[in-house]
């Protein structure tokens, strides 16, 4: 149920911040961007955001203004169930942490995507159409079982994982990559000091599309090549407009 909406106009597209009520007891708070030209049943992109950040952490709005500038693409964030809007306690990587060792953390941010996909179809410029899925780290420790949940996303980009975790949530991304049949691009850090070569392989190798790629760079966790970012916006739009 939709509890509060305000636009704000920017050049070219409209920021939709909404709260949705998905639950007695749980809210899921978000934003859309509107291109301004884009007409109704245009692509949609939903976007995962990492553990450290919010609906807003880069490179996300850089995500959507390209997708919404070049492409006349919708897209859309939500924050992670600690973060942002719905911050508990400090916030970021300490409050994550906790909440991945949660059982039922999964299905209830699977419900949260799926309820804020459906609200955001049902806006009028908006439409139902072709959907695709972006995310890496927390975006994919969320976004990896969304996209195998949710038939409406037909390509995705995930990465900066691997099939590691609390004993709990093992099976839930084993079985998502073994679900997920749509083109995938998958990013890794050949130096990620959070998630290894080996569980970011498996968790590659594990996926089950016909047509994926794997992109592999030097560096950190956080430090993936813009030129990545370029290649990946060009990946989601082959798959949103073949």
């Amino acid at each position: 149920m939709e509890i509060e909406v305000t636009d704000e106009i920017k050049a070219g597209y409209r920021l939709r911040e909404f709260t949705l009520q998905v639950t007695d007891d749980r809210i899921v708070t978000g934003v859309l961007w509107v291109p301004d030209d884009a007409p109704v049943g245009s692509p949609l992109v939903c976007a995962g955001h990492g553990a450290s950040g919010d609906r807003f952490q880069a490179p996300l709005p850089w995500l959507a203004k390209e997708l919404a500038a070049k492409h006349n693409v919708f897209s859309l964030a939500i924050d992670g169930p600690v973060h942002g809007r719905r911050q508990s306690g400090p916030g970021g990587r300490d409050s994550f942490w906790p909440e991945w060792a949660r059982e039922g953390t999964v299905e209830d941010m699977n419900a949260d995507w799926i309820a804020a996909l459906d609200w955001a179809q049902t806006q009028p410029e908006v439409g139902a159409g072709p959907v695709g899925y972006w995310g890496l780290s927390m975006g994919t420790i969320y976004g990896a079982p969304f996209v195998a949940a949710d038939p409406r996303i037909v390509v995705t980009v995930l990465g900066l994982m691997g099939i590691s975790g609390p004993d709990h949530y093992l099976p839930s991304i084993r079985s998502a990559a073994e679900a997920i049949t749509i083109p995938t691009l998958f990013l890794m850090q050949l130096e990620d000091e959070l998630f290894g070569r080996e569980p970011c392989l498996e968790l590659f190798d594990a996926i089950a599309s016909t047509d994926k790629q794997l992109h592999a760079n030097p560096g950190l966790h956080p430090e993936v090549p813009v030129r990545e970012l370029v290649h990946s916006v060009e990946f989601l739009m082959q798959g949103l407009r073949p």
